[in-house]
């Protein structure tokens, strides 16, 4: 009795599932990355002639295996709304839309910087960067063949369906970035044939092509990954010794002391980097034949620059043998430099160790018993002779005073145009050199003012050869007047230190001290070895032609050390024996005025007081003070000179603690 119920329910059932099953065949195919795959995988696609069509290829397994494994294809290639339009399109060859990766990129991480999420997706945030480097890039720029197209894009250096770059924080002999290392050539190689070629036969392209060591260099460690430069533009040159200094920070310190280093360093273009000798793709062992910096080969390298045109004379033979990447550490590599380097550190160290110690001793004694003498009642013991207070007496000629004053100035000129040399890293180095004009003219420069420096020296010279030739008979090599140190110095020196500690009285002094004596003879050894070293390094084609490489390299430390010596000890110690100590200071003009008053000259000399005082020397030297005006005059000039050098000072100070 219900059969023909069961019958029609099941009847009904039919119809619905059959209409079910038709919907669902009416409906457009799924558009997830299998439905893609069916053809994609394959890489073709049979067409309606029945000819088949070449597709891009994708592998299911790299892909998955890629940063966008789990995206979905239409994610990129936004367009594709419809499985059958889109087979449609491929079937009659019609283009889909170029995918924009850096519109995707930037669009991920502005949103996730709006939603506050940037620091859980920091990958985006280098892409983003990435993406910016890329747009100012030389790849960036329209290609010239098709201006339409860029050099390169993204997809022509990272194939976007198995894109998976290791973290950099892996070290490069990890699996990860050791793979991907080592594919790094031949990927620039698919444009860049001709460096591939050079690169495959260099040391770093034997490395990483013959022995798979993903530690050498590849393309992006010396023209970066993104930010890919003109290799003709001078940030480029600028940028590639730090490229290879970053594998080769021993050989980068040591072109960094060297004069071509140092101008880089300041920011100019026009020195030998490490490619000009080395050179750039085809880079071989110092050792192999064919190196260009191979001793057989090195003088035709030196030669490309140094090559007799412009304003470089032709390079003598002796250059090479000079060492670029020499160093003081390595005695049995470089000997001779070694041994400079220790004789500069010693006089360094024994000069200033005593001579500090010296002026700080000084300094706490002088200032004790000036403060007890302020502190006690006035009394004048030894009276002056009468027509003698409230004068002077004539100690420095205006011939002697214009000397100095010569020399003072050319000096602190020689240290303000060589410091950024010396400095080169130093904050304010690039700057002085850009006001000073660049190094061509700062060269010049610093040059005149050796020449002046080294003029009034030879003058000096000659006018002592004058003196002791012409007064041969009565000239005294050992008297109160000479300069030439003598027995009576060491006694007050070793006076002076009793005073210091309070172990007996401040030593009488005669015409000169001790340490006046010291400031007057330490410019002979200063201006020989500043000027010899300077000459050497001012004339290399001339001195290169009879003398070994290796002494330029020597003539640098010697330069250099012996410079630092000379500012830091005038700057320090001659100022405070003439300006800065209690009894002086702030300032002493007598090097300006020419004259000192009695009272002052009685005690900073008492023995030549006394002895000019009996013998009636003492009126015929006598002069009145100076005016006012020339006071003051003097008082501004002395001011200057003493902001001028502490200035030097400052800045001396700072490049060599920059320089540790």
């Amino acid at each position: 009795m219900h059969h023909p119920k069961i019958f029609l329910r099941l009847f009904l059932g039919f119809l619905l599932a059959f209409g079910l099953l038709c919907a669902a065949h009416a409906l457009p195919p799924s558009l997830d990355n299998a439905s893609c795959l069916v053809c994609h995988e394959g890489g073709k696609l049979k067409q309606a002639d029945g000819q088949n069509r070449e597709l891009h290829k994708v592998a299911p397994d790299a892909f998955a295996k890629g940063v966008h494994g789990k995206m979905q294809c239409v994610a990129c290639h936004t367009d594709i709304t419809d499985l059958a339009a889109s087979a449609n399109a491929h079937q009659t060859s019609q283009p889909l839309k170029k995918v924009d990766c850096a519109a995707c990129h930037q669009a991920l991480w502005e949103q996730a910087q709006k939603d506050g999420k940037a620091a859980e997706k920091p990958r985006l945030g280098v892409v983003a960067d990435n993406i910016a480097l890329y747009q100012k890039s030389f790849h960036a720029k329209p290609n010239a063949d098709d201006a339409s197209k860029p050099n390169a894009s993204c997809d022509n250096c990272h194939d976007t369906h198995s894109f998976q770059v290791p973290s950099t924080t892996l070290p490069n002999d990890s699996p990860e970035r050791a793979a991907w290392r080592l594919g790094i050539a031949k990927m620039c190689g698919a444009c860049h044939d001709e460096q591939l070629e050079a690169y495959s036969g260099s040391i770093h392209g034997q490395e990483v092509l013959e022995k798979h060591n993903p530690k050498s260099a590849v393309c992006s460690d010396c023209h970066s990954a993104h930010a890919v430069s003109n290799t003709s533009g001078d940030p480029f040159k600028l940028a590639i010794s730090n490229q290879c200094g970053s594998c080769h920070e021993a050989n980068l310190a040591s072109y960094k002391a060297t004069y071509h280093g140092q101008i880089s360093t300041l920011g100019y273009a026009y020195t030998a980097k490490c490619y000009n000798c080395h050179g750039s793709h085809d880079i071989l062992k110092v050792s192999d034949p064919a190196s260009k910096v191979h001793v057989d080969n090195r003088l035709k390298t030196c030669k490309t620059c140094h090559s007799g045109k412009k304003d470089l004379a032709e390079a003598p033979a002796g250059f090479i043998s000079f060492q670029p990447h020499g160093n003081h550490h390595d005695f049995n590599k470089y000997p001779q430099i070694w041994i400079a380097f220790q004789i500069m550190v010693q006089l360094l160290v024994g000069t200033f160790g005593f001579f500090w110690l010296h002026t700080l001793l000084w300094f706490f004694r002088e200032y004790k018993e000036r403060k007890l003498r302020l502190s006690q009642p006035h009394i004048e013991l030894d009276a002056l002779p009468a027509g003698v207070a409230g004068k002077h007496i004539q100690r420095f000629s205006p011939i002697w005073r214009l000397a100095h004053i010569t020399f003072a100035l050319s000096l602190m000129i020689l240290t303000l145009t060589g410091m950024p040399l010396f400095y080169p890293d130093a904050p304010w180095a690039s700057h002085l050199m850009s006001a000073l004009g660049g190094p061509h003219i700062a060269g010049a420069i610093h040059r005149v003012n050796a020449v002046v420096f080294a003029a009034v020296f030879f003058w000096h010279l000659a006018y002592i050869a004058y003196r002791v030739i012409s007064g041969w008979k009565d000239f005294e090599f050992f008297g109160p007047h000479s300069l030439i140190p003598n027995l009576k110095d060491g006694r007050d020196m070793l006076g002076m230190f009793k005073w210091f500690f309070g172990q007996g009285p401040r030593p009488q002094f005669d015409r000169w001290t001790y340490w006046e004596k010291f400031d007057y003879w330490a410019p002979f050894w200063g201006v020989t070895i500043i000027g010899v070293s300077g000459l050497v390094m001012w004339l290399p084609n001339v001195f290169g032609a009879f003398l070994p490489g290796w002494v330029f390299n020597v003539a640098a430390i010697f330069h250099g050390e012996e410079a630092f010596l000379a500012v830091v000890f005038l700057f320090t110690v001659h100022f405070f024996n003439n300006h800065f100590r209690p009894d002086k200071f702030p300032l002493e003009v007598v090097m300006f005025t020419g004259t000192l008053s009695v009272e002052e000259f009685k005690q900073e000399h008492p023995l030549e007081y006394q002895r000019l005082l009996e013998t009636g020397e003492l009126q015929g030297r006598l002069v009145d003070a100076p005016s006012p005006g020339k006071m003051k005059a003097s008082r501004v000039l002395g001011f200057t000179l003493i902001v001028f050098g502490l200035s030097l000072l400052t800045m001396v100070a700072i490049g060599f603690f920059t320089s540790l």
